[in-house]
């Protein structure tokens, strides 16, 4: 059995490396778009077929990139669509205000979780119209913390629940990440 997943996984690396760096990119912005592809296994490969920093960096940015165009179609089109039946719903009217008015702290901490769905926080912000700025502020800080987590972590779950040392290492990056959107905040007045 170990075998075959060795040889699943080579096969993999090695497909990373023909196509090259945009087909990396490709499968991670694919991933911020339907939720049930796996970010973790892509983002590992990322990892194993370009190096750790360029796989990190590679999907670092093509996550942020697939989160953009997610939040800007349910923004743009589907939005659109639904908004006159949200302005009939009070209850789901609220939901959406609170959503749009949410602390870019808070935002970023939402991100920040490595089990926080991606494609929710991009459909809910895109619907709720939040401000650009904010957004974007959110993933790009947020996603640090992510890629990290499902990069070096995710050789399996129960590993990276038992590991300490990664737990503390996302700890720290989520309290950084906080504190980083507070300081901009501050500086960007965004909200």
């Amino acid at each position: 059995m170990q075998e075959i997943i060795d040889s699943f996984v080579n096969n993999i690396v090695s497909y990373l490396q023909i196509f090259g760096i945009p087909f990396g990119c490709f499968i991670v912005i694919l991933e911020s778009i339907i939720p049930a592809l796996p970010l973790g296994v892509f983002i590992a490969f990322n990892m194993m077929a370009f190096g750790t920093v360029i796989g990190f960096i590679i999907s670092w940015l093509s996550t942020i990139l697939g989160c953009l165009l997610s939040y800007w179609f349910f923004k743009r089109f589907v939005g659109r669509k639904l908004e006159n039946r949200i302005n009939t719903h009070p209850k789901i009217k609220k939901i959406i205000l609170a959503i749009k008015n949410i602390s870019l702290s808070n935002l970023v901490l939402i991100v920040a979780l490595p089990f926080s769905p991606a494609f929710l926080i991009n459909i809910a912000c895109g619907l709720s119209k939040t401000d650009i700025k904010k957004f974007l502020t959110a993933i790009v800080i947020g996603k640090l913390s992510i890629i990290y987590f499902w990069g070096f972590i995710s050789k399996s779950l129960l590993e990276s629940i038992t590991d300490i040392k990664t737990l503390i290492t996302v700890l720290i990056l989520l309290i950084l990440s906080y504190a980083i959107s507070k300081l901009i905040n501050k500086k960007l007045k965004i909200e």
